[in-house]
């Protein structure tokens, strides 16, 4: 087994606080060129010790989230809180956006005794929960079709999306960041959202408390974009603050909400 060197003890460091972290972001934390960053990470990659993705690196196995089921077991009882209260904000008869997630998975159920709603979505799961009930419209926007979940993603779900302009967009986030925003782990995630913020009047996220603080390698839209988040515990001091200063709506299921 190797003994890292100094700097690659930093990168170490750095990558395992931030879970993720681009190339170019170590250089410049660590006042080094991009090339000494790779050939620094090269060894580490070889031993196993992180991952290497398109534009940075990850911890094993990070960038790669579980499959939807497992997801939604996963902090299960605090989504199904924040999905009844984002569920609240919704009328009958209004239009919305859902990326795909576990999270707004659980808002999909919430969802069930709505009627007549116009829903906008990349997941077949959330389009089958509300398709065909209650007076409701579904459109499922096309696209490649992700082996895992079977959520669709490229230039023609971003096309597709476009067409709409809706009440609601309802997002899941893989990380939550005071500095960075809303980061997703893949591109086609960050994309399809970027997509949906642009045709709403009104962007929620969804989160639990698990994403705070987190980064992830695809930025999808700064604090300022978001006008709830909803989740299931008040954020430390210097998330709370940046939300203040955006002027997000923060509300807490379970807190009088």
């Amino acid at each position: 087994m190797m003994r890292p060197t100094v700097r690659q003890t930093e990168i170490l460091k750095l990558v395992r606080e931030q879970g993720a972290c681009a190339i170019g972001e170590l250089a410049a934390q660590l006042e080094v060129s991009d090339e000494t960053i790779r050939r620094n990470v090269k060894p580490l990659v070889l031993e196993g010790l992180v991952e290497k993705v398109h534009g940075g690196i990850v911890l094993p196995d990070q960038h790669h989230e579980p499959p939807i089921h497992k997801r939604m077991r996963q902090q299960a009882e605090a989504k199904k809180r924040i999905a009844a209260l984002v569920a609240r904000a919704v009328r009958n008869g209004e239009s919305l956006m859902i990326d795909t997630g576990s999270t707004t998975a659980y808002v999909a159920h919430a969802l069930a005794d709505h009627s007549d709603l116009v829903v906008v979505t990349n997941s077949p799961y959330i389009a089958g929960l509300l398709a065909a009930r209650n007076g409701n419209r579904v459109f499922m926007a096309g696209g490649e079709l992700r082996s895992h979940d079977g959520a669709a993603f490229g230039p023609e779900t971003i096309a597709s999306v476009k067409r709409f302009e809706v009440r609601h967009a309802i997002l899941s986030m893989g990380a939550l960041h005071e500095d960075k925003g809303c980061m997703y782990y893949h591109l086609c995630e960050a994309e399809y959202s970027r997509a949906i913020i642009d045709q709403a009047e009104r962007v929620t996220v969804a989160a639990d408390h698990t994403k705070f603080g987190r980064t992830s390698l695809v930025k999808a839209c700064d604090l300022g974009e978001v006008d709830a988040l909803v989740t299931d515990r008040a954020p430390e001091a210097k998330l709370a603050r940046r939300l203040h200063e955006a002027e997000v709506e923060l509300r807490v299921a379970g807190q009088g909400a």
